[in-house]
């Protein structure tokens, strides 16, 4: 999967979810790699944190080459939930990256291990607690408005991390994939002294406005064959 992704981004996949009327699935904002330029796409492993690193050594027993595990913490501040040996294990247990709705800690030598990590930041101090676990704490998780499951694929590079059903990733990416390639040849001929109004016909589309205030200009480029919204 992450082969597939290599070319794409998640600003492109997020825009491919709306050109064919799939739910945007978005990680809250400020969810960041620890190391700036790390990507990763595979197949979600979710847990819920219930403040012990148990949950994670639990689901790596049910792990597969290249899944991704994602995290439920809550989003909690107060907190990192994931440090060094987690994420060595992690790596041991063939997991390609880890997302989390949370914190994490040990910044220097998650650098040092290398595997992706995405969170909304660094804290020094772990749980304290030790809440009830959930019975489907392997099942399930929540990120940000969002549940997850082992049946979506996890995409995520600098721009934040996204959600796709697994069923529809194909499709996904091959609508990314195109307006991929109609963004690079729209940015070739700006480079090449044709402005982006002039591609994109838009004294037609103010026109068209004008006769049709319901006329958008999404409405537009998809009538011409353009990209730059989705």
């Amino acid at each position: 999967m992450l082969k597939d992704f290599a070319e794409l981004s998640t600003p492109l996949v997020a825009d491919a979810c709306v050109r064919l009327g799939e739910p945007l699935r978005a990680a809250p904002v400020g969810i960041m790699p620890v190391v700036d330029g790390k990507r990763v796409a595979g197949r979600a492993l979710p847990v819920r944190h219930h403040g012990s690193v148990d949950v994670f050594l639990e689901a790596f027993i049910h792990a597969e080459p290249g899944d991704i595990l994602v995290i439920d913490n809550a989003g909690r501040r107060d907190e990192a939930c994931i440090g060094d040996l987690a994420v060595l294990e992690a790596r041991a247990a063939g997991v390609a990256g880890v997302v989390v709705w949370g914190l994490h800690r040990d910044t220097p030598d998650l650098v040092e291990i290398g595997l992706p990590v995405f969170s909304y930041g660094r804290h020094a101090p772990g749980p304290v607690r030790l809440d009830p676990r959930a019975p489907d704490a392997l099942r399930t998780a929540r990120f940000g408005g969002h549940e997850v499951t082992g049946a979506d694929i996890v995409f995520a590079d600098d721009d934040g991390v996204l959600f796709v059903p697994a069923a529809r990733a194909a499709d996904v990416l091959d609508a990314a994939r195109a307006l991929f390639r109609t963004e690079r040849e729209q940015a070739r001929r700006i480079r090449a002294g044709e402005s982006l109004r002039a591609q994109t016909r838009f004294d037609a589309y103010l026109a068209g406005r004008a006769e049709d205030p319901s006329y958008t200009f999404r409405h537009h480029l998809r009538r011409i064959g353009g990209a730059i919204e989705e």
